[in-house]
């Protein structure tokens, strides 16, 4: 007599771990501030007790850290000391090229706060990281050192997605690169150094490009890469001379109308035969994921007054209106983004 397989049961674990996914996230945030990372790096390691009376701290506490913290493989511990996992010396050490620290800074002081009001912002369509009501932006008004921790944040993010974005695409047809509302430089950086024979402009309101010259000249590429300040729905015209236009993480933060205006410049400002690119998270065509992307159309409902993200076809369709032709997509798997939008102007 034949067995029936026991019917699969549904569990509430999926829900369990979306419920507690902020445990995992304030562990990280809470050792980060305390600058665990950073004083764990390049030593022995560092005990309970060691760990309790460099940060003033009881050692119950000091304990449950550490233990978290190796869970979630942030660190590693050998007779009785803990050290940074490989993980967290590459990324979570000041200092290190791609130290990811910044963005969640920016994070634990900006966006999880308003996250706290999400329903708000659901409710009234509106953001809730800010008052649009008393600036224009997320960054107009804030704390310094907020705005700091934010682009030091981008600048790890985009500089990881920029050498996925490297490898998807090949930049060897072009000569000169404008980044429009380029931030940091982290992605013509990136570029500059796997295409050697690349140039390129950051464009971007003139207290980022303070920040961008200050990267560009810590990378040793000041005489490839320039910076001209301005604002794309202000000025009339983008900068001229350049062959290859790139929208990195751009066009997710505002709406439909100002996106179709900034696409519309970017083709009047380039030559027959120059291109277009488009990188950001694209949600699928069905719009039901990926997660990625759907949750940061979200944190664009909190952090933005009309922004969220697109479909490819979206985007495509507002570069053919544009003027734009022979518009592909090209995925890729990278930090800030999940493909590239091409379009070629003829």
């Amino acid at each position: 007599m034949a067995v029936e397989a026991p019917e699969a049961t549904i569990t509430p674990l999926p829900l369990m771990q979306i419920a507690t996914a902020h445990w995992a996230f304030k562990t990280l945030a809470a050792a980060h501030g305390l600058d665990l990372f950073t004083s764990l790096s390049g030593t022995a390691g560092m005990t309970v007790e060691e760990l309790a009376a460099r940060a003033a701290i009881d050692e119950r506490p000091a304990e449950i850290l550490l233990t978290a913290c190796s869970a979630l493989g942030l660190l590693e511990k050998e007779d009785g000391r803990y050290r940074n996992s490989a993980l967290s010396e590459e990324f979570l050490v000041q200092g290190k090229r791609y130290y990811f620290g910044g963005f969640v800074q920016m994070q634990e002081r900006v966006i999880y706060r308003a996250y706290g009001r999400l329903s708000e912002a659901i409710r009234r369509n509106r953001p809730t990281a800010y008052d649009p009501e008393k600036a224009n932006s997320l960054f107009e008004g804030q704390d310094p050192a907020i705005l700091e921790n934010f682009w030091e944040g981008m600048h790890s993010l985009s500089t990881l997605t920029a050498r996925a974005l490297a490898e998807a695409f090949d930049f060897g047809g072009f000569s000169r690169l404008l980044d429009v509302g380029g931030g940091s430089a982290a992605f013509d950086i990136e570029l500059c150094r796997r295409y050697p024979h690349l140039r390129a402009t950051v464009y971007d309101l003139p207290f980022v490009t303070e920040i961008a010259a200050r990267k560009i000249e810590e990378a040793g590429l000041a005489e490839r890469i320039a910076t001209v300040s301005g604002d794309f729905f202000v000025d009339e015209a983008l900068p001229a001379g350049h062959d290859l236009l790139l929208l990195s993480l751009i066009l997710h933060g505002e709406n439909e109308t100002r996106d179709r205006e900034i696409v519309r410049k970017c083709f009047a400002a380039l030559p027959s035969g120059g291109a277009l690119l488009v990188s950001e998270l694209l949600v699928d065509e069905e719009k039901t994921g990926p997660p990625p992307a759907a949750l940061m159309s979200v944190t664009m409902l909190v952090a933005t007054d009309g922004g969220r993200n697109y479909t490819a076809t979206e985007y495509g369709g507002w570069l053919g209106d544009a003027g734009f032709d022979r518009i592909e997509v090209i995925p890729f798997e990278g930090l800030g983004a999940n493909g590239v939008v091409v379009g070629h102007k003829t």
